[in-house]
């Protein structure tokens, strides 16, 4: 279990393991080192996602670890309220970044091996805080430092912390 503490409010995250441990084990060792804090979640989307995790105040990426890889194929689905891994074009480029699903979004999910089909790898749930999730998703966004859907008042994780 992961709290994220934010400016809105807490998330608390039930992790799967068993299902995804090197992505489990990614995402708690950025949790370890302190690396979400004073980050934001700078992508909004409602009706899609919120995503985070990469960048601090003022859209300042934030140095990452090396990738890992992608495993979407253990089934676990695109569902609201579930938490997935962000990645590039390249399916095993997931490093420090997330989302939160706010709709189910099933054409996310693995259904092949190739580029187009493999996915993106969901690795637990909300478990409280939804609302926080549900506000989150609410809010005002446009254009900045040439990135879409940010926030126009930022969105910040102050901290999380294993529980």
């Amino acid at each position: 279990m992961v709290k994220i503490h934010t400016n809105h409010g807490v998330i608390t995250l039930e992790l799967d393991s068993d299902k995804t441990p090197v992505t489990v084990e990614n995402f708690l060792r950025y949790v370890d080192n302190g690396h979400y804090e004073n980050t934001l979640f700078h992508r909004v989307i409602d009706g899609f996602m919120i995503q985070g995790g990469g960048y601090s105040p003022g859209l300042k990426e934030k140095p990452t670890l090396a990738p890992i890889q992608n495993e979407a194929a253990l089934g676990i689905g695109n569902d609201t309220y579930t938490i997935a891994m962000a990645r590039t074009s390249d399916v095993h480029s997931a490093t420090s970044q997330f989302f939160i699903n706010v709709a189910n979004n099933s054409f996310l999910n693995h259904t092949s091996m190739t580029p187009q089909g493999f996915g993106y790898c969901v690795f637990g749930r909300v478990v409280e805080g939804k609302e926080v999730v549900d506000a989150i998703k609410k809010v005002k966004t446009g254009r900045s430092a040439g990135h879409q859907d940010v926030p126009l008042e930022d969105v910040v994780i102050l901290k999380m912390e294993r529980v």
